[in-house]
């Protein structure tokens, strides 16, 4: 039988990359004891650099934790980092709360909350946005729903992690349902974006003039002005991936099936998104998916992107 917790104040994260290593270490240096859990030995020897403490498994983290938040990246790791053979479902003390950030459809959100509840613990259901620079600075948004409770116990986590805590409603699943209009937009944002550049640099406008001019015009997006200057530099490190909205949007979809609802923008953004991936840009930023056009035109994007391929 699993030993479950009797009594821990520490908050535990789980999942140490971009948005989790910064929250971790915005949650340490808000005065918090901070427990990181990441398979990778780079993520977690990051995480010890900022003086946090990691472990390499779960069931570690959960045997000293009272509030774990789970930052990774779709609905089967959640399973597994939450129910797997090193999960910490049956590890953390009764009346623990569980923290569940990733991007997932609201379907499984609102069951992953009936199961933990049915084990005699909590869940916000709390997807977060703002990108890698906000997680460092405990600025970002979260989008929660849960009980009361729920709500309570993770109170100091979300004063040290968020700049604006939105309360969703009273169960997990309304807290996915807004991600995913917020991951729909962004998709298609950063779609409309990267086709507006590649026409512009199409019709021989210099990319610096098309971005000033439209940073200063109602034609301008918060994406657009984030996302195209990685384009004017050739930049394509990846904050967030391609293959991030691959996913997302997929999601969303999987939601308007559920929902028999037709959304012809945001599937126009995903074929993007998945050409873009199809074509080896999965893991390269999210502004890669102009290379697309790069390949259908033949338009010579900034600095030395213009080899097919190229990064």
């Amino acid at each position: 039988m699993v030993e479950r917790a009797s009594h821990a104040e520490t908050v535990g994260v789980i999942g140490l990359g971009a948005m989790g290593l910064g929250t971790a270490t915005a949650l340490l240096e808000a005065g918090l004891a901070v427990i990181g859990c990441d398979i990778s030995d780079v993520a977690r020897e990051a995480f010890e650099s900022r003086g946090g403490t990691s472990v390499d498994t779960p069931a570690e983290l959960a045997r000293r934790c009272s509030v774990v938040l789970v930052i990774v990246v779709n609905a089967e790791q959640v399973e597994s980092v939450l129910f797997g053979e090193t999960g910490v479902v049956n590890r953390l003390a009764s009346g623990s709360v569980v923290m569940q950030c990733a991007t997932v459809a609201p379907s499984y959100a609102k069951a992953l909350g009936e199961r933990l509840d049915a084990v005699g613990l909590l869940m916000l259901d709390a997807p977060i946005s703002g990108g890698a620079v906000k997680a460092r600075q405990g600025r970002l948004s979260v989008m929660a729903s849960g009980s009361e409770a729920a709500y309570a116990k993770a109170k100091p986590v979300l004063d040290a992690m968020a700049e604006t805590v939105h309360r969703l409603g009273d169960a997990p699943g309304a807290g996915s349902s807004v991600k995913l209009v917020n991951q729909l937009l962004a998709g298609v944002h950063i779609a409309a974006a990267t086709e507006a550049m590649a026409l512009g640099i199409r019709m021989g406008i210099d990319p610096d003039t098309l971005f000033d001019v439209i940073t200063h015009s109602a034609g301008n997006s918060w994406m657009f002005e984030n996302r195209v200057p990685h384009i004017l530099k050739g930049d394509y490190t990846p904050l967030s991936t391609v293959d991030i909205f691959v996913k997302d949007l997929n999601i969303v979809h999987q939601a308007g099936r559920e929902l028999a609802f037709c959304m012809p923008v945001a599937s126009s953004a995903l074929q993007q998104f998945t050409a873009a991936s199809g074509a080896g840009f999965g893991r390269e930023d999210d502004s890669a998916v102009v290379k697309v056009y790069q390949r259908l035109s033949g338009i010579t994007l900034p600095a030395a992107n213009d080899a097919e391929g190229g990064t």
